[in-house]
């Protein structure tokens, strides 16, 4: 049976990357456990899926507030391993995030997710989320990590 679990410790966060670096690529094994415990010093936390033992869906969020939306829960990456797919693990984490959300008296659960993610957005639209806006970038520097 499949349970949800935060992450509590340094081989939580270096078994999550498998699964994180299929969203998140440009991520090196070797820099993936500092750069999550900087984000969580910073609000950032990890949840994963277990099934048999190992990830099989992660998601990475922070509760925040802005004039925006008020207090709101941000997803900042939210994935299901490739070979894991269409086996209900991103519905399961999807729902904990929202109930996230609410434990933690927030109006709305926000997330972003880059324009070739077609297949990500044909989940979120059926897990009833709507695509309210469009993001921005502007580049200003390649980050070292990079």
């Amino acid at each position: 049976m499949a349970s949800i679990k935060i992450v509590t410790s340094d081989k939580d966060i270096n078994n999550c990357h498998s699964v994180m670096c299929q969203l998140r690529p440009h991520i090196a094994v070797e820099d993936f456990l500092s750069l999550v415990k900087t984000q969580m010093q910073q609000g950032y936390r990890l949840a994963y899926v277990e099934q048999g033992g190992a990830p099989v869906a992660c998601a990475g969020y922070r509760c925040s507030q802005n004039l925006a939306w008020g207090k709101f829960l941000y997803v900042d990456d939210l994935i299901t391993d490739e070979g894991q797919r269409s086996k209900g693990y991103g519905k399961l984490l999807l729902e904990w995030l929202r109930q996230q959300a609410r434990e933690n008296d927030c109006a709305q659960l926000e997330l972003d997710s880059g324009l070739q993610r077609k297949d990500a957005h044909r989940f979120y639209e059926r897990e009833a989320m709507a695509m309210t806006s469009y993001h921005f970038s502007s580049k200003l520097y390649t980050a070292a990590w990079l």
